[in-house]
């Protein structure tokens, strides 16, 4: 049942909500509002499925100044787990297919998201180039070095371009774990657990 309703649910919301990132980026180009929305997307998601988020570490994360936030990628609920967990503004760097998809790309575009092109490491090195700018300009990141979600739940390896990204920005990595995302909605599949 909580299943059902959850797809019901998600469609309908998620066009909703990219249309209202999409018309806020009109007026607010700094894309606060477009990821304003997406964490309101992202609570509703995860309450109407039924997810309780337990986050610990907060503590321990910088206050000031922009991060590379970096961890495993485990399923689709990683997306509505860090947009609840992570309290301040940041900026996704998220496979260039997303981007694709009509509104839904559009609001990740306004709401400042990175595409990357996984497919060509010119693309990709530029969509580091831009993270880094947008780091300079005091926005968080958020990006998942394994490139992928697992299919498994073990950790696969990590690509370089995260690390180098870091380097070049000179800020701190702030690692992050997620468990049971997998569990409840895994890689290639709409329905919960």
């Amino acid at each position: 049942m909580r299943a059902r309703l959850y797809l019901l649910f998600l469609v309908p919301f998620t066009l909703l909500c990219s249309l209202c990132a999409v018309t806020a980026g009109f007026f607010d180009v700094s894309g606060r509002s477009g990821h304003a929305l997406a964490r309101f997307w992202s609570l509703w998601c995860l309450r109407v499925a039924s997810i309780r988020l337990s986050v610990s570490g907060l503590d321990l994360v910088p206050i000031e100044g922009p991060v590379i936030y970096m961890g495993n990628h485990q399923g689709n609920f990683d997306i509505h787990a860090l947009c609840r967990a992570i309290p301040r503004r940041f900026s996704w760097i998220a496979k260039e297919e997303l981007f694709r998809i009509p509104l839904f790309g559009g609001a990740m575009r306004r709401a400042g998201y990175i595409p990357l092109d996984r497919s060509d490491g010119r693309k990709a090195l530029k969509s580091m180039r831009v993270a880094a700018e947008r780091i300079a300009a005091g926005t968080s990141v958020v990006i998942f070095p394994e490139g992928t979600r697992t299919q498994d739940g073990s950790l696969l390896p990590f690509k370089r371009g995260a690390f180098l990204l870091a380097a070049r920005a000179g800020v701190p990595i702030v690692p992050f774990t997620i468990n049971g995302s997998r569990e409840i909605n895994p890689r290639n599949r709409l329905e919960l657990n």
